[in-house]
């Protein structure tokens, strides 16, 4: 049977192992690599973060408009990104996989593919997981850290007079969804991309760590809901800029979606577009900001709000993503 036709059901599962791993890279602080039941990894600071994952097909992705690479790519990033909003360093993925028996087989090196490029440039190692058949695609991604000696950033450490900064993109996966639900995912590639396979500022984790960051989260699930989580964890409000004006940049390469789609409204993309993994920290008034990090708002007194968009309750009324509704 040629390569390109083999589906997952073709294969012993040893066999579709051996397809995955040579994709997959090891990482410099892997002691025991995958083939034995359990993985050994250097934690030299004496503690790890860990963090954990899913992506569900259909849920989080589809696959007529995903490559393998893609799903194994944003797998990743939402992973690594949790571990650098903790300001820490990310060093091994473990990875769980449900694929139905149809699935290509080449759909599934594709995703450990994708995998690998994440990590690779990042000296992070995929270094185990499970293989499972199911109805529908299941990527489960259990990622660790190293804090380096540094103490964690949590989202409770916020101080009023803080600055809030952000580093990364806003709304550029919110409005990639919105073009190819709306069949238009030739309008502006940039966008579909930053939502198939989001880009995040890992290495701004770190830098907020070492520049005095006070509290920081991953921007997952929109501005507006992570931004409030940060607030409450810490017992302040946080007053955002306009929205418009502190993501300028970012306005102006939605624009040219929002017309395609009739004038979609920005700030909405900007305020509760999730899935970009940006990072949203808060920082003292006086330490000058890490790159990429930008200025986008100030930490006042806790009020009735959580989070204030130039000084007045949001105005948009969707708050971002919940799986549950809420």
């Amino acid at each position: 049977m040629p390569a390109e036709s083999l589906v997952v059901a073709d294969l012993a599962e040893q066999d579709l192992l051996d397809r995955i791993f040579p994709h997959l890279p090891v990482g410099s602080r892997t002691l025991v690599p995958p083939g034995d039941d359990a993985a050994v990894v250097l934690a030299p600071d004496g503690r790890y973060v860990v963090t954990c994952d899913v992506l569900v097909e259909d849920v989080h992705f589809r696959r007529r408009w995903s490559t393998g690479e893609d799903v194994g790519r944003r797998a990743a990033v939402q992973n690594l990104a949790d571990v650098a909003a903790m300001g820490a360093r990310p060093v091994a993925l473990v990875v769980g996989l449900v694929v139905p028996g149809a699935t290509a087989v080449a759909w599934v090196e594709g995703l450990a593919r994708g995998l690998g490029d994440a990590c690779r440039p990042l000296d992070v190692g995929v270094v185990g997981g499970d293989l499972s058949s199911g109805p529908v695609v299941v990527v489960s991604v259990t990622a660790h850290g190293d804090l380096e000696g540094r103490a964690p950033v949590r989202r409770s450490g916020a101080r009023v007079g803080d600055v809030v900064a952000h580093a990364g993109r806003r709304g550029w996966s919110a409005a990639g969804l919105d073009l190819l639900t709306a069949g238009r995912g030739d309008v502006a590639p940039e966008l579909t991309a930053a939502y198939r396979a989001p880009e995040a500022p890992l290495a701004a984790g770190p830098a907020a760590a070492l520049g005095g960051a006070t509290a920081m989260l991953d921007v997952s699930d929109g501005l507006l809901r992570d931004a409030a989580r940060l607030a409450r964890a810490s017992g302040v409000t946080l007053d955002l800029d306009a929205p418009l004006q502190a993501f300028a940049q970012d306005a102006a390469v939605l624009a040219g979606a929002a017309d395609a789609l009739g004038g979609a409204d920005l700030e909405r993309w900007l305020l509760t577009g999730g899935e970009d993994h940006g990072l949203l920290a808060t920082f003292p008034p006086d330490a000058p900001l890490p790159e990429p990090f930008r200025r986008v708002g100030s930490v006042s007194r806790r009020s009735d709000h959580p989070v204030l968009v130039a000084g007045a309750p949001p105005r948009v009324v969707a708050t971002g993503w919940d799986h549950f509704g809420a």
